[in-house]
Formats: C-alpha cells, sequence, structure tokens
C-alpha cells in the first residue's frame, strides 16, 4: 500500500505518507509552546504519522493570528520547542513547523470567543497588509506595507527558519495560503499595489519569493521545505490555479521541495465547493504540470480514500488536520483498516489488534 511506503524528499525519509496538518491551538501566551503542545504534537507522533507539523507559528509578535498564537520571535522560542522536536523524534517521526504571518488577519480573538477583532486597549495591535483592504467588514483597516516593512518581515522569516534548526525541527513550511500575509500579496483581490510589488503576476509574486528565498539561504540544504499555497480564491477574478502552477514553477526553482495544496480563505464571502477530496484535484495538476511533490489536504478521512489518491499519482504525500484532532491514532486504524502489518510502540503493543 502506497499509503505506507517511505517518502524520501532531501536527507530526510518518512516512513509512511501520512502527514500532520499545521492546526492553530490558540493556547500559548507571549508566543511560547507549553505542555497542551507536548501532548497534542506527542501524541500524534505515538499514533504513527510520519510528520508533525506546529502550528502557523507567527515570525513576530504582529504576526500572529490571535494573542494565543504560537511564534519563534526570539531564542527562547526556539529554547521551549526543543523538548516537543526531542520527543517527536523518540517516537519515530520528523518534527515540522509552519512559519506565518497573518497579515490584515491578524489581531483577533480565540475562535470560542467569537473570533473578534482586537483593539490595541483589548490586546491588539495594527495590522499590516500589501493594500489598506480590510478583511471583512467588522475588520480594522490594515497599514498599507513600505518598502521597508517588507524588507523586515522577510528578515523575520529568515530569522525564525534559523531558530527553527535551533529548536530541532527538520521539516520548515511557509504560510502562503489561506488569506494571510504572503497570500495577500499573491491575490489581486487584496494586493492593489502600483509599485513593483502589485499589479502583474511577476509583481505579485515578488515578495513572496523573496522570503521563500531568504529562507532557502538558511534552512539546511539537507531538509525539505514545503509551502502551503491557496489554489484558488474560489472567486472570479482572484487567485487561480493557472497563477499558482506559475508560482510553483519558480518556488521549485528556489529549491522548494513539496507544495502543500490548499485553497480558500482569502475572502469571507467565497462559496467553496468542499466535500471528500475537494483540493485533491489542485494537488494532481500541480504535480502533472510543474514535476514536484504535493500534499493533497482537504476531508481527506478514510483510509481506502487516501490510498486511492497515492495510488493514483494524484499527489505524494496527504495531510490531515481535522481527523487527527479526531483520531490521533488514525495510522495505527489506517493500518489495520488497509491489511498493513506496521509496528506499534512498546507501551501500546498489549492494544494491538491481531
Amino acid at each position: 500500500m502506497k499509503l505506507f511506503s517511505p517518502l524520501q524528499l532531501k536527507q530526510k525519509k518518512f516512513k509512511n505518507r501520512i502527514f500532520v496538518s499545521p492546526m492553530c491551538q490558540y493556547s500559548s501566551e507571549d508566543g511560547m509552546p507549553n505542555d497542551w503542545h507536548l501532548v497534542h504534537l506527542g501524541s500524534r507522533a505515538v499514533g504513527g504519522a510520519a510528520l508533525v507539523m506546529v502550528e502557523a507559528t507567527a515570525v513576530s509578535p504582529e504576526g500572529r493570528i490571535s494573542p494565543c498564537d504560537s511564534g519563534m520571535w526570539s531564542d527562547k522560542h526556539a529554547d521551549a520547542f526543543q523538548r516537543i522536536t526531542a520527543f517527536v523524534k523518540a517516537q519515530g517521526s520528523i518534527p515540522g513547523i509552519q512559519l506565518a504571518h497573518a497579515g490584515r488577519k491578524a489581531s483577533i480573538d480565540v475562535p470560542w470567543r467569537g473570533d473578534e477583532p482586537l483593539s490595541p486597549d483589548k490586546g491588539g495591535w495594527q495590522p499590516i497588509a500589501p493594500s489598506s483592504i480590510p478583511f471583512e467588514k467588522r475588520s480594522p483597516v490594515p497599514a498599507e506595507m513600505t518598502p521597508k516593512d517588507m524588507e523586515e518581515v522577510a528578515s523575520q522569516f529568515r530569522a525564525a527558519a534559523q531558530r527553527s534548526v535551533q529548536a530541532g525541527f527538520e521539516v520548515l513550511e511557509l504560510h502562503m495560503a489561506h488569506g494571510y500575509l504572503l497570500h495577500e500579496f499573491l491575490s489581486p483581490l487584496s494586493n492593489r499595489r502600483k509599485d513593483d510589488f502589485g499589479g502583474s503576476l511577476e509583481n505579485r509574486e515578488r515578495f513572496p519569493l523573496k522570503v521563500a528565498e531568504k529562507v532557502r539561504e538558511v534552512w539546511p540544504e539537507s531538509l525539505p521545505l514545503f509551502v502551503r499555497i491557496s489554489s484558488t480564491d474560489w472567486v472570479e477574478r482572484g487567485w487561480d490555479l493557472g497563477q499558482s502552477i506559475d508560482f510553483c514553477q519558480r518556488l521549485k526553482g528556489l529549491g522548494v521541495d513539496l507544495i502543500d495544496c490548499s485553497s480558500g480563505g482569502l475572502v469571507p464571502d467565497a462559496v467553496i465547493p468542499a466535500g471528500p477530496g475537494y483540493q485533491t484535484p489542485f494537488a494532481a495538476a500541480i504535480r502533472r504540470e510543474v514535476g514536484i511533490p504535493t500534499a493533497a489536504v482537504g476531508y481527506i478521512t478514510e483510509p481506502v480514500q487516501a490510498e486511492q489518491i497515492l495510488a493514483t499519482d494524484q499527489a505524494d504525500a496527504i495531510i490531515m488536520a481535522r481527523e487527527m484532532l479526531r483520531h490521533p491514532y488514525w495510522p495505527l486504524h489506517a493500518a489495520r483498516a488497509l491489511n498493513v502489518d506496521i509496528p506499534w510502540l512498546d507501551p501500546y503493543r498489549r492494544a494491538r489488534q491481531r
């Protein structure tokens, strides 16, 4: 079964093709990971996933979605992650981290308190974006970034990548999807700039590519670099698959090793035909047209479904989110469902069904 076959990317060998998606936990204080993150991420490693990725981790305090996001803007953050990466590795999994900047979608409260925008007097801050266009009517108007701002953010991504090595991560993913800062530069719906960073496709790609280049300079050549993209905005005249293919060709030229193919998130009123495997065609098209490994994500819940995606060469790996929240040990159960014999960790072997 291909789902349980190894995957080699650079010098890292993934024991299977089941990856845990970055999923915001909104459980940090000052960006620091804590016991919640150790247990949350560690249990998915115990459950048999080959790659366990940390949530969207901000490269600066202002780059957080909420005040409770994890961060990587100081050496103290890197040190705090070390026990988590060590535990994940000890279970035979690879620890990964997604670096992000929330852009105009920053400074909001956590979901279970309503995702309300936070003013500075309530612990929020001034969001920044390529253009002064708010995400939705209730959102604050972001400050349009200057060239100096862009240099600073690119440097923050670079420094966070260096700290991620220090923290013990072996896969790094750049978040260029879901309406956050780097996606905002890509889409003509959110980028109305009149300078070299707006207008044409080449100009809109310029800053995200600069960030990728800065990160690739310091991220070890032996370790894989992923990029998550929104393959389409699901809105007419927005970012789409054709532009994504062009962008991914450029990312491949910079040394990116895998494209994590998601979609949407740029505007609140997009009509998205969500359903089982609805984003898989994007992974298939980019894999075919660009010649780069891709990962499929989105409503992939059943072992046979995941196997079919891989067996028909639509993607090289499966990235799972909500299903991994529901079932941390999904890989173990999937192996049994597909009649694949995989080892269980010693403390759990007594529960293995023959």
